[in-house]
């Protein structure tokens, strides 16, 4: 499983960006699809996913009617679409994937996901 994530950069806050996920080795529809993120000093936090079974979303709460979470089969790539930014967004954005469940259930928990193939992620910057 091999992710490499891009779409980052610097943005004013109220402004959008758009990440992307794209996959080798293996398809979406396989795979459950998160994203995750980790400020300075941060424990990294998951932010959105999506669900290989149906197509489910899951948003935290911190970023719910902000983000979106989507994915084009035909590109292999999933994306986090981001609006409305805001300074406390500014963190590196990861993406991972898994099959068994246990990433769904650690965003929509809260809680640690653990995994060997975290990419070299994303910087998202927003100025105030």
């Amino acid at each position: 499983v091999q992710l490499v994530e891009s779409g980052g950069g610097l943005v004013q806050a109220g402004g959008s960006l758009r990440l992307s996920c794209a996959a080798s080795g293996f398809s979406f529809d396989e795979y459950n699809i998160g994203w995750f993120r980790q400020a300075p000093g941060k424990e990294r936090e998951g932010v959105a996913c999506i669900s290989n079974s149906d197509a489910s979303t899951y948003h935290v709460d911190s970023v719910r009617g902000r983000f979106t979470i989507f994915y084009d089969n035909a590109k292999n790539t999933v994306y986090l679409q981001m609006n409305s930014l805001k300074p406390e967004d500014t963190a590196v954005y990861y993406c991972a994937a898994d099959r068994s469940g246990v990433l769904v259930d650690a965003i929509v928990g809260g809680i640690e996901f653990s995994s060997d193939d975290w990419g070299q992620g994303t910087q998202v910057t927003v100025s105030s």
